[in-house]
């Protein structure tokens, strides 16, 4: 869904007594309610894909999530790979598949490495870089949050 109409359908929601307002376009979808705990930069917009690391991040809640991640240190040990957003990490697609990456492998960016659930919505979650995998930091099924280390990589 453009953004373009998710921003117009914003304005018309601010411009009538609507309080709440459900969009289907083909597998897209969007909600955006007035009066919640959602802001309108931070409406939901439900497309299953692959998300990069480094574009998964809303703009208004990078400073204060950040700080709510625990305090270790993990760039010392090599490439960390954090979490984009909130929700269940997964290792595997499913419990019967193998997982995506283990200790010891080879990655090069692009390549899905875990899955984190988040509002339904499975979100493959890529390596940014080339490496071997060094350290896994979550356990499979754990909640995570946003900037959450997840992975040590060596850089290639």
């Amino acid at each position: 869904m453009d953004i373009r109409k998710v921003k117009k359908l914003i304005e018309l929601l601010e411009e009538s007594g609507i309080a709440e307002i459900e969009i289907h376009e083909g597998e897209e979808s969007v909600r955006i309610s007035r009066g919640s705990t959602i802001t309108a930069a931070q409406a939901a917009v439900n497309v299953p894909q692959a998300v990069p690391v480094a574009q998964a991040v809303p703009v208004g809640i990078q400073s204060s999530a950040t700080e709510s991640v625990s305090g270790n240190d993990y760039s010392s040990e090599g490439h960390v790979i954090t979490s984009p957003m909130v929700g269940i990490f997964y290792t595997s697609p499913s419990p019967e598949e193998p997982v995506f990456v283990s200790k010891g492998q080879a990655v090069k960016a692009g390549d899905v490495i875990c899955i984190i659930e988040a509002m339904k919505i499975m979100n493959q979650i890529e390596a940014d870089t080339d490496g071997k995998l060094l350290r896994v930091l979550v356990e499979n099924g754990d909640a995570v949050e946003y900037g959450q280390p997840l992975f040590i990589l060596e850089k290639s």
